[in-house]
């Protein structure tokens, strides 16, 4: 099997050797076995973990490149008159974020949903690309959390509880 241990920006090169359609959450990784769109299993063995985007590609051990392709998921789609406001609630909640022109997108979730909806947003459900804007200063990301149908998200008043960066809330 063959080995990718380095990522490279395949915006310039032409064009890959193969594709692999990859979601959000499968774009972030360090160490872990893919298959191509045309069915090549290869390993990702990274110093650490990164976050890839359509212009990344895997260089694999044998020289060819792997071009990585966003892969549509379920989102929502928000617009609403004051998106800004919009914007706020949606990062106080450290929920992944793509801003567009006159629009928001972010990963289906019930809780949200109802949430914006309250505030006054429109909202659409469809199948796109999911490319959300990376973390403070321009890189890192923010991680998602999904909620299962019995999830209650109201916290205690007195309850800290942990963001998953090592940021604690009261």
């Amino acid at each position: 099997m063959r080995i990718a241990q380095q990522i490279i920006n395949n915006r310039d090169r032409g064009p890959s050797d193969d594709v692999i359609t990859l979601d959000y959450e499968s774009r972030f990784l360090r160490r872990k076995r893919l298959v191509t769109d045309s069915g090549e299993a290869f390993l990702v063995e990274l110093p650490e973990a990164v976050s890839l985007s359509a212009t990344d590609g895997f260089e694999l051990d044998d020289g060819r490149v792997i071009a990585i392709q966003p892969k549509p998921e379920p989102l929502l789609k928000i617009t609403h008159d004051h998106l800004p406001r919009i914007a706020w609630h949606i990062g106080n909640r450290h929920t992944p974020c793509q801003i567009e022109q006159g629009h928001l997108l972010i990963q289906q979730d019930h809780v949200l949903e109802d949430m914006l909806r309250l505030l006054g947003a429109d909202i659409e459900k469809l199948d796109a690309p999911f490319t959300p804007e990376g973390g403070a200063y321009g890189h890192g990301r923010t991680h998602s959390h999904a909620h299962g149908p019995s999830v209650d998200h109201e916290h205690a008043k007195n309850r800290a509880h942990s963001d998953g960066h090592g940021n604690h809330h009261q």
